[in-house]
């Protein structure tokens, strides 16, 4: 038998890992187990299957944690596998007289029994999607005086999700490809924040057609608490079809692992690069429709010189301008989204791969992207960048997710 300390390590510790529900103290006692490296991979404790071998994702039970949402789970845990070893080997010795090249271990009178193996198994599949069907939906583009040039019906993939009755989540399916991140030198009004330009490879992934409503969010924040209590109504102007807002980088995460346990898909905040492939839809232009924007195919302060355009002075109903060649509504102004990803002052080490940037940087502050309502063009361009306390909630904040 292990010790009680292992006894409650895998009762408690992991079932609230399995179940989302773990905190910085379950963390803190998986790291107290951090002694001996033995390259163990994957662990089962009961029925659930705990797998980090591949790549940057970790799979949990029928769970699966994606990117940087995993790391700090799969550091702890991938400890925790290692200095489990000694404790397996001692009860196998004392049971089998043989060592860990078996996959299983004996059985026992504890439900939680440990097997270990550094064989792949069959990873355990996320819980299938929703059907996906396509939508069509139209595109503009416009010259550098704001003169249309170019107006045209595409078609894309998606999948909706059932939150309540008449209440509904769309999310579009990104083909995965290269882009080039970052304004270059001579685009007008960008900053160095924005540079060095970089190329990022990312794998495909589903984004929110929209920015989170305030029907969607009231949902949502409906549902049992998983580490902080949200308000139902957090939003300064109101409408179930405008995007909510006046809520925190901390708000919105509380919100995806919300959705997640209710739908048992893994939704989460977009990494900044993901926001802006998505954003940017095969285009290198300041804005995705062109080189300029106005008031006609965006929510935002409208002070630009060359085009005689008024400002909205505040939100507007989700899905009121054309979107881009995803699919995808709303990238550019109405609010600043929040996406996952520390401050960093520029791109420099920045990842390549898509991923959430989660070192060398300040954890406290946040990054969104987008513009808003209540600021002028050089904001709302795509490659502009914008970090605040991740405890801020402002009128001018709000947030999509993504799934993949």
């Amino acid at each position: 038998m292990l010790n009680e300390y292992t006894d409650e390590l895998i009762s408690d510790v992991f079932d609230r890992i399995c179940d989302s529900n773990h905190d910085e103290n379950d963390i803190l006692l998986l790291k107290q187990w951090r002694e001996n490296s033995n390259g163990q991979n994957i662990l089962q404790v009961g029925k659930n299957i705990i797998n980090i071998a591949d790549g940057k994702d970790i799979h949990i039970g029928d769970r699966t944690y994606y990117n940087a949402d995993a790391e700090s789970i799969k550091a702890v845990i991938r400890e925790v596998l290692t200095d489990l070893i000694p404790c397996i080997t001692l009860v196998e010795k004392s049971v089998q007289q043989n060592s860990l090249t078996a996959n299983f271990l004996p059985q026992t009178t504890n439900e939680d029994v440990i097997k270990t193996s550094n064989v792949k198994i069959q990873q355990l599949p996320p819980p299938r999607i929703p059907a996906i069907t396509k939508f069509e939906f139209e595109i503009v583009n416009i010259d550098a005086q704001g003169i249309e040039t170019k107006r045209c019906f595409k078609q894309a993939e998606g999948f909706i999700e059932n939150l309540a009755d008449g209440v509904v989540l769309e999310m579009v399916s990104i083909a995965g490809g290269k882009f080039q991140m970052g304004a270059p030198i001579d685009e007008s009004e960008s900053l160095e924040d924005e540079r060095p330009q970089h190329i990022v490879t990312l794998k495909p992934f589903f984004m929110g057609k929209y920015p989170i409503t305030q029907a969607q969010w009231r949902v949502i924040a409906n549902l049992p608490k998983i580490k902080r209590c949200l308000q139902l109504e957090p939003s300064y102007f109101k409408g179930d079809n405008l995007p909510v807002e006046r809520v925190s980088w901390y708000d919105a995460q509380e919100f995806c692992e919300r959705l997640s346990r209710k739908t048992e898909r893994q939704y989460r905040l977009p990494s900044e690069a993901e926001w802006e492939y998505a954003c940017r839809a095969k285009t290198s232009t300041p804005f995705h429709f062109g080189k300029i924007i106005t008031t006609n195919l965006a929510n935002y302060c409208g002070q630009n010189k060359n085009i005689n355009s008024i400002s909205n002075k505040q939100t507007t109903e989700v899905g009121s301008f054309t979107p881009n060649v995803f699919g995808i509504y709303d990238m550019h102004g109405l609010v600043w989204e929040w996406c996952a990803d520390y401050e960093h002052e520029d791109y420099q080490d920045a990842p390549l791969d898509g991923s959430s940037w989660l070192n060398d940087g300040n954890s406290e502050y946040r990054i969104l992207r987008g513009g808003c309502w209540d600021h002028p063009p050089r904001f709302c361009r795509s490659a502009s960048r914008f970090s605040e306390d991740a405890t801020s909630r402002d009128k001018k904040f709000g947030f999509r997710v993504v799934y993949c």
